[in-house]
C-alpha cells in the first residue's frame, strides 16, 4: 500500500516536471494578442452590394436584410450579430465579393442595440 501511494506520488512530480519547461499556452490578454489565420472569420464588412439577395437566401441565421428602393439601389444592410453564426455563407457566395470576413473578433458589449451592424449606402460604397 505504501509503495503504490509512493509511486503515485512520482507520478504526479514526472507529470510536473514534464509540463514545468514546455510553452504556456495561454496569452497575456489584452496586451499580447494572437496571430490570426488567414481565413479566421470575424466581423462582417460591406462595400459595394448590389442587392441581389443571394447573402439572405444562404444565411441559415436569417441574420442578414437589406431594403432596395425603385432604383435597385441597396440601403439599410443589416447584420443581426445575435442571430448570426459568423459561418461565412454570405462572403463565400457573395458574386460581386461585396462581404467580406474581417478579422475583427472583439465584438462583445453590453447594450443589444450594438449587436445590429447597420451599413447604409450601398453600390456608392
Amino acid at each position: 500500500m505504501f509503495l503504490k501511494e509512493i509511486i503515485n506520488l512520482f507520478k504526479g512530480l514526472f507529470t510536473v516536471f514534464k509540463h514545468l519547461f514546455k510553452r504556456p499556452v495561454t496569452l497575456e490578454y489584452p496586451e499580447k494578442r494572437r496571430c490570426l489565420n488567414d481565413v479566421f472569420r470575424g466581423k462582417p464588412e460591406v462595400q459595394g452590394c448590389i442587392g441581389c439577395g443571394i447573402c439572405k437566401k444562404v444565411c441559415p441565421a436569417g441574420a442578414i436584410k437589406f431594403d432596395k428602393d425603385e432604383s435597385g439601389k441597396v440601403y439599410n444592410f443589416e447584420f443581426d450579430f445575435k442571430k448570426c453564426i459568423v459561418c461565412g455563407n454570405c462572403s463565400f457566395y457573395c458574386p460581386k465579393g461585396a462581404i467580406k470576413m474581417t478579422k475583427e473578433y472583439e465584438l462583445a458589449t453590453s447594450d443589444k442595440e450594438n449587436l445590429t451592424l447597420k451599413y447604409r449606402g450601398g453600390a456608392d460604397d
